[in-house]
């Protein structure tokens, strides 16, 4: 059985997923927001979704490791020995969440070696669905309809280009990087919603000079790049790399299509 056979099952998973952040984020008077060692937030439907996610991923017909926002650090030596693995953020934009904006995804994606084979990042406030597999598309599912998804094409010197950019970490260096462009009009999403914004193509750049981790980039950064776009690493030049011996990302920069 190819790994690919399983997307429906992700795309199950991840809506389920969204419905019990849903149920928390309607009902719930209090979140039980919690500080991490980094002083993010983590609240009861970041762990409720991990809970499920893991659960339900373990008992699907293939069977592969687990790296997840919210489960314990495996460390490098553990890491480096596996062929692929999952890569999960249960709640993609935590503060996005306790503010109330709708601005959280759920986001699954499978890593083979240091790439990534397939994603599916499920939006719970719009019930959108967005998802790919390698060298076979990325589509989207809304209201009931699929569409299969293609970047905006363009130059980077056009003018007025849409550039997406992060709600909560909008530092001086991604702000110079934005003063390169011309004219440019710069839209403020949070969580993955700014790699699908690119792969749908309602925006064109999206320059991230803040730290992430791999969870936050992974399940979008393959639906982006199925869609005709790309992710840079910002010194390299080269597409992100994933289950590194640290999973920080560098700083990097999402595109559309470019066509120069």
């Amino acid at each position: 059985m190819p790994p690919a056979d399983l997307i429906e099952d992700l795309k199950r998973i991840a809506r389920q997923a969204g419905q019990i952040i849903l149920d928390i984020y309607q009902r719930e008077a209090d979140f039980q927001v919690q500080a991490k060692a980094d002083a993010s937030p983590l609240t009861m439907a970041d762990q409720q979704a991990n809970a499920y996610i893991c659960e339900a991923l373990s008992n699907l017909p293939l069977q592969f490791p687990i790296i997840s926002e919210e489960n314990r650090e495996i460390p490098f030596a553990e890491r480096s020995q596996f062929e692929r693995c999952w890569l999960v953020d249960p709640l993609d934009g935590t503060k996005e969440f306790v503010s109330r904006n709708g601005d959280f995804t759920v986001n699954i994606a499978l890593i083979n070696d240091n790439g990534l084979e397939l994603g599916v990042v499920y939006v719970p406030v719009h019930d959108e669905l967005y998802w790919a597999v390698r060298k076979q598309g990325a589509f989207s599912e809304k209201n009931g309809q699929t569409s299969k998804l293609a970047c905006a094409k363009f130059g980077l010197k056009d003018e007025g280009l849409a550039l997406v950019a992060s709600r909560s970490h909008l530092n001086e260096e991604t702000q110079f990087v934005i003063t390169q462009f011309a004219k440019p009009t710069l839209v403020s999403r949070g969580s993955s919603l700014k790699f699908l914004m690119l792969a749908t193509g309602e925006a064109h750049v999206y320059p991230r000079l803040a730290p992430t981790m791999e969870w936050d980039t992974g399940a979008a950064q393959i639906i982006l790049e199925e869609a005709g776009g790309a992710v840079i690493d910002h010194e390299t030049g080269l597409p992100l790399q994933y289950n590194k011996v640290s999973l920080r990302n560098p700083a990097f920069i999402a595109y559309g299509q470019v066509i120069e």
